[in-house]
């Protein structure tokens, strides 16, 4: 019977049939022990000269890094495994011998290993990091299914910027200027405008020549946008989700978790309500950590974040930013115009923002005055102030980062593990 690593526990004391790739194997005299996977997952194959064909042990002599094959064995179960069982091999047929597979089991450089990321895939530490990737995508689209949203798909060739920022990719549109997207947020308030809970999910790109752990210049957001909801409203959406990101990981990706040393506990803390620290707080918060150069109206960069998020055991919305500081469609304060009903959510053990968010302004006379003092004059946003003149109506919404999610949850330092195939400032091979 053909079956895949994944669906062993199914068949145990059974003979099975899997088609495999060889991890690593190593060799006691008369037994040789193959390290095996097939995409779904990992296993051992124990093969004993005794109890097989002499052909059978002359092709697993044969086997190097790499080979793809089909193995016959029965499932055995096995307490020692990672998986909890084993594979007695009775037989082997050959597909491939692979010669000279460049990703060695010794130690490689990470340009090295980026230069062959097509090949680094197959190793069980970044396949855990992407099954766990899996994983967060398939928990999203179950809450917000589960929670009313409806799913959109907004353009990624626009006319405008979605922040008014400079840090764009230009293309040509034919005879006209058009952009890489930086964010859905803009189209997915029009979709909320006729659909009332929606969300997005795809690809979005920034130019910004950054080489932080943080950052990529291709990434991937999660960006729900809400009709008739208020800040506060948009803000207990938002813990519950990444509450629900997280028990979805541990529930599911346990094995993974523990190819990758993950400390759970950490994770096991993370359930709502999530903490919260207003702007001004967060200012005194630094100072007495010793940022003496801190002043109220500026930005914070990694090390600030890092720093408040060591006063917490969960992740902590830091709120109501400087207007200065955030984007022209944040809706001021009615009680407090300099700043804005924005929120950050910065994630534990140093893993910065994964969540931005705020409540839109939906004031019309407001709207066209932040354009105005942002010199937005372009007629590609005429559109986005017609959201206001028909119908408007208090709604938030927010974009969390996927890969920095992912690294958070995963353990993982660096961003440019948590995508398939990272794009980078000085990367776009291959």
């Amino acid at each position: 019977m053909k079956i895949t690593i994944s669906e062993v526990s199914k068949y145990v004391g059974q003979e099975v049939k899997i088609g495999v790739w060889l991890a690593n194997k190593r060799s006691s005299g008369k037994i040789q022990f193959l390290q095996l996977r097939d995409g779904t997952g990992f296993i051992q194959g124990v093969i004993v000269k005794s109890e097989v064909s002499e052909e059978a042990w002359n092709i697993a002599k044969e086997l190097t890094q790499e080979s793809s094959f089909y193995v016959n064995g029965i499932v055995r179960e096995d307490h020692r495994s990672p998986s909890g069982y084993e594979l007695t091999v009775t037989d082997l047929s050959i597909i491939q011998i692979t010669e000279d597979y460049p990703i060695t089991p010794k130690e490689h450089g990470t340009e090295f290993l980026m230069d062959h990321r097509h090949l680094w895939l197959r190793s069980s530490r970044q396949h855990a990091i992407l099954r766990i990737r899996n994983e967060i995508i398939r928990a999203t689209y179950e809450f917000f299914n589960e929670h009313g949203f409806i799913k959109i798909d907004p353009p990624i060739l626009t006319g405008s910027s979605a922040e008014g920022t400079t840090d764009l990719f230009h293309t040509k549109y034919f005879d006209r200027d058009a952009y890489l997207s930086q964010s859905g947020q803009l189209y997915m308030e029009a979709a909320a405008m006729a659909f009332g809970k929606v969300f997005s999910f795809g690809p979005t790109f920034r130019a910004e020549k950054s080489k932080t752990r943080r950052h990529l210049i291709e990434f991937w957001m999660i960006e729900p946008e809400m009709a008739f909801t208020d800040h506060e409203e948009s803000l207990k959406i938002q813990e519950q989700y990444v509450s629900f990101i997280v028990q979805s990981v541990l529930k599911n990706c346990r094995m993974e978790l523990k190819t990758l040393d993950r400390d759970i506990s950490k994770l096991e803390k993370v359930q709502a309500p999530f903490p919260r620290i207003s702007y001004d707080k967060a200012i005194e918060l630094l100072k007495e950590k010793g940022f003496d150069d801190i002043e109220w109206g500026e930005d914070f960069g990694a090390p600030h974040e890092t720093a408040i998020a060591e006063s917490f055991d969960k992740p902590v919305f830091i709120t109501n930013y400087p207007a200065s500081i955030k984007a022209f469609y944040m809706k001021p304060d009615p009680d407090r115009e300099e700043v804005v009903l924005c929120a950050d959510l910065i994630a534990p053990e140093g893993y910065g923002e994964i969540i931005g968010g705020s409540q839109r302004i939906d004031d019309l006379e407001l709207l066209k005055k932040r354009y105005e003092e942002h010199n937005l004059t372009d007629p590609a946003y005429e559109w986005y102030l017609e959201l206001r003149k028909y119908g408007s109506v208090p709604h938030s919404g927010f974009g969390l980062g996927l890969e920095r999610t992912v690294a958070w949850i995963s353990g993982t330092e660096h961003v440019r593990e948590t995508i398939p195939f990272p794009r980078l400032l000085n990367r776009i091979y291959p």
